[in-house]
């Protein structure tokens, strides 16, 4: 799950991120990998929830009460709390964070958006204030009709609106495709 040289990236370098590398950072999940915390990775903490399926209420759920639950932790042991500032919201050492630093992503097969071309769906997606990445994170690169889609922005917008923007879009791209495998035979 981490990510490989640090020196690679620039937010890391410039961030002193890459300090002690790779000491000083790990992966803390659940026995079924659905519940993760990732320490000193890019984020000083970034909290994960994901499942197989389309249960998108399940894993919102289960990522509020381990916020809650690694905040409390936190507060609990140091005395402090997370970083929160009351124009840019909770402070991360990725500039493309800021604001709740929610990320809500599907997997989904796109095969009509696929045909249609990567340029149009970005185009699209755009649109929908969506963001389609690979499924092998954020520089992987895209493989076959599986797309990585997320809201786009973090700032000024609640977790609750970030993951409706998400679903909706998702549904909206989801029946476009149907269309576009008419259009190209599929």
């Amino acid at each position: 799950f981490v990510s490989g040289d640090p020196n690679k990236a620039v937010v890391s370098t410039q961030s002193t991120g890459e300090r002690d590398w790779p000491e000083g950072r790990g992966i803390f999940h659940n026995t079924d990998k659905t519940f993760l915390v990732w320490v000193n990775e890019e984020d000083q903490t970034r909290i994960i929830s994901m499942q197989k399926g389309g249960d998108v209420k399940a894993v919102f759920e289960r990522l509020a009460r381990a916020i809650k639950a690694v905040q409390e932790s936190v507060k609990k042991e140091s005395g402090k709390d997370f970083l929160f500032d009351e124009k840019y919201g909770y402070i991360h050492s990725c500039p493309t964070n800021l604001g709740t630093g929610m990320r809500a992503s599907v997997h989904i097969d796109l095969p009509g958006w696929t045909a249609e071309g990567l340029n149009a769906l970005k185009a699209r997606c755009e649109e929908l204030k969506l963001q389609p990445r690979g499924t092998r994170g954020e520089s992987g690169g895209q493989t076959g009709v599986t797309f990585d889609i997320s809201n786009k922005h973090r700032l000024g917008y609640s977790e609750v609106e970030l993951v409706q923007c998400m679903i909706d879009g998702v549904n909206t791209l989801f029946q476009e495709d149907l269309e576009l495998q008419k259009k190209h035979g599929l």
